[in-house]
Formats: structure tokens, sequence, C-alpha cells
């Protein structure tokens, strides 16, 4: 499966079939578009004044982007789909399985995109100033939504149906929560959080957007200092990325289990 296995045309209309399908279950439509919208709102509540209050708005709100509408919406559909043999029914046609993939996951991550930008204007409007390094900000949401995708088709590997789905999502759950409260911790046990997913997503939007260093809600860093302090947590990121594309890759299943 390669970026030359994708057809815009195909993808499209798979996408539109998807988004049809999501609109017309309320309670999918609400975790897949309402949700990752609403910590936005502590923007609008927090102190102005404070940047880390605004940057752990910012971080919950792209760390609940990324679960909803991209992990845990891809997940559902993707096991769905296959329990009904929909997945085994597009492989027979013209569609590839990069098409597949990519239709069921592009209204979840234009969701996750637009969320991650709304949260610009919508900051700069309270008081806070626009990111430190837009390009760092920008990768880190791109690294990070292909993180998710590719934890949802391997997640959706050894997930029987839909209802197991809130169990066996609950590992990937649990290494990004754990890394958004890490802050929290002894710094012997931070230097074992600092390896999740969540940690290193969280560094990365307080480094790009705020200009903080790792443990710091203090502005410490210029433009030319962020890229030198992303590097840590830019590769864990990058290593979990790299992991779980391999690992759906290896455990891709398109049919139920005989």
């Amino acid at each position: 499966m390669t970026l030359l296995d994708i057809s815009p045309h195909r993808i499209a209309g798979l996408a539109r079939a998807n988004v049809t399908l999501v609109a017309r279950n309320r309670l999918t439509f609400i975790y897949a578009v309402v949700l990752p919208l609403l910590p936005l709102g502590l923007l609008l509540v927090g102190d102005n004044n404070s940047s880390g209050a605004a940057a752990n708005a910012v971080v919950t709100a792209l760390m609940m982007a990324a679960l909803f509408p991209v992990y845990a919406n891809l997940l559902s559909q993707f096991v769905t789909r296959r329990d009904e043999l929909v997945l085994k029914r597009l492989r027979t046609g013209e569609s590839t399985d990069a098409d597949i993939i990519v239709s069921l996951a592009l209204p979840g991550l234009v969701v996750a995109l637009t969320t991650s930008a709304l949260a610009v204007p919508i900051a700069v409007v309270l008081g806070q100033d626009p990111p430190l390094n837009p390009l760092l900000y920008g990768l880190t949401v791109v690294v990070t939504l292909l993180l998710f995708v590719a934890f949802a088709c391997w997640t959706a590997a050894w997930t029987r149906n839909a209802e197991a789905a809130q169990l066996t999502s609950m590992p990937v759950i649990v290494l990004v929560v754990l890394g958004q409260v890490a802050t929290a911790f002894p710094d012997n046990v931070r230097r074992w959080t600092d390896l999740t997913p969540g940690a290193a997503m969280a560094d990365l939007v307080r480094v790009s957007w705020f200009g903080f260093e790792t443990g710091s809600t203090d502005q410490t860093l210029a433009f030319s200092d962020s890229w030198a302090a992303a590097g840590e947590p830019l590769l864990v990121l990058t290593a979990w990325a790299v992991l779980a594309v391999f690992l759906a890759r290896r455990s891709m299943r398109w049919e139920p289990r005989s």
C-alpha cells in the first residue's frame, strides 16, 4: 500500500458515503464532530493571561480531536464495515486498500484538522499569542493524526466487534491520557511517561505554540530554539507513528474471523 495506490476520485465518493452514515447516527455525530470542539471552550472561560491554562486547553482539544473523530470513529467504522463484509466487497472492485482506509479516515481527519486550525484564531482573539513556530505546530498535528489512524487500524485487527472496541481501545487511551497528566508526576516517573505518545504530543504543542521548555510554563524559547527543544518529543512521536503503521500493516484484517 503506497501513495500511488490512492485515487482522489474513488476516495471522494467513498468519503461522501461515510459522512452520510456518520451523520445519520446522532451519537456517532456528537462524538465525531461536537465533542472534539468542546475543549476550545476552555479558552473562553479560562484566564486569558495564563499561558499555562491556554496550553492545556489547546493540548486537550488536539488530543480529543485525535481520539474521537479519528481514532474511535475510524476504529468503530472499520470493525463494523468489516463484520458487514463491506470492506471485502469494496476490495473486489476498483478501490485499493489505501482508498478504503483514507476514505474511512478522511471525515474524522477533516474535523481534527479544523479543530487544530480553529484553536489559533480563538486563542488570538482571547489575548493569547499566535503559535511561536507554526510549521512545528502543523507538523505536530499531522504526525499525531497519522499515528492515530494507524492505531485505529491496528486496534481493529484484534477487535472482534464494535461493542468490544470500548475495551480494546483502552490501552491507546491510557497511553494518551497518561502523557497529558504526566506534568504532575515526579521527575523520576516523567522520564518514562515522556516516552508515551500523549506526552510527546503535549510537549510539542507547548514548545511549538507557547515556547515552553519541557516541564516549564514560562515562555523562554525563541523560534530558532523551538526546533532544538522539540527534537526529543518529535522523535518519540515519530517513532510511535512508524511503529503503529508497521503493526497496522502487519496485522490488518479485511473480513471477520471464520
